[in-house]
């Protein structure tokens, strides 16, 4: 009788590594008898760098290869940030687990110790994120926002090269890579609100392989997914993508799910903000609710006008 196998597809950077090893430790810890092998893929997004993800096709560039994997048979799950995951998912494909979320929040990094409120006028902020370029914006419009690409460590070695004078990472991935020691600050979410599903890891498979998604099922936290559906919905309602600055984020307290979204210009001193609460079975009507109410204060004029400069 052959060993049953998983073979996980990730991609090849030392974070996404780290979170392929860590699901195959948890997946290892409940099915001991399991035998899981990890393959790395790089993919478009982790090849063209020199370029800003929303001028390229956005964060779905970090997917399509591992997807094409999974349909190909040539894997079984894909191991993802579930905030480089696009709204939607090829017809056979979707998430059998989504795991509890680590800090979802932004971290700021400056090697001389500024924070955002301290740094000088008309220093250099770097960044691969217009979510975060148009909040940041908002609050410290002196300040000069560039595009930043590659990997944590090669952000963090520019940085403290000079490149920049601070650059703000998400604060899941500095914890992954016991990089935190490096952060001057994590910014509250009333400060900058994070992106739809960070901090959290998905992992996706086929929908018809019923075997994979039983093992995968004891990694799925309920109360994280309530959240990042939420929050997806509301995203998906608005028609967000990389190339809109749009953020949301949704907490349960005493039982309710909280979710708060935000639209942003990133040529205008616009940044509209929404919230709504509901029971956590409601997670995705509470995502409606907020991105209505977002549509009422004219979002969709804000993301059509991005979406057009662009083009």
């Amino acid at each position: 009788m052959s060993t049953a196998s998983i073979r996980i597809v990730t991609r090849t950077s030392r974070l996404a590594m780290w979170q392929a090893e860590h699901i195959r430790s948890r997946l290892m810890a409940h099915h001991p008898t399991l035998d899981i092998s990890i393959i790395g893929i790089k993919t478009k997004g982790d090849l063209w760098l020199q370029t800003p993800l929303q001028k390229i096709g956005g964060k779905g560039l970090f997917v399509k290869e591992l997807e094409e994997a999974l349909l190909a048979n040539e894997a079984d799950i894909a191991v993802h940030s579930l905030k480089d995951l696009p709204s939607s998912f090829p017809e056979s494909l979707g998430l059998a687990a989504i795991c509890e979320r680590e800090n979802p929040l932004d971290a700021w990094i400056c090697p001389q110790g500024y924070t955002l409120a301290t740094l000088p006028s008309g220093s250099i902020v770097g960044t691969s994120s217009l979510r975060r370029t148009v909040q940041l914006r908002y609050f410290r419009p002196d300040l000069e926002y560039r595009p930043l690409r590659g990997n944590v460590d090669t952000r963090l070695r520019k940085c403290f090269d000079g490149e920049w004078d601070a650059i703000v990472l998400a604060a899941a991935g500095l914890k992954r890579l016991d990089l935190f020691a490096h952060v001057t600050e994590v910014f509250s979410a009333e400060q900058v609100l994070p992106a739809v599903g960070q901090g959290a890891l998905a992992i996706e498979t086929r929908l018809d392989d019923e075997r994979t998604r039983a093992w995968l099922s004891v990694l799925d936290d309920k109360n994280t997914r309530a959240c990042v559906n939420a929050e997806r919905a509301m995203n998906a309602a608005l028609g967000g993508n990389c190339q809109v600055p749009v953020a949301g984020f949704a907490v349960i307290k005493n039982g309710q799910l909280h979710l708060t979204g935000r639209v942003g210009h990133p040529n205008q001193h616009a940044l509209l903000e929404a919230a709504a609460s509901g029971d956590i079975e409601q997670a995705v009507t509470v995502g409606h609710h907020v991105a209505d109410n977002l549509i009422e204060q004219g979002a969709k004029k804000l993301i059509a006008d991005i979406l057009n400069h662009d083009s």
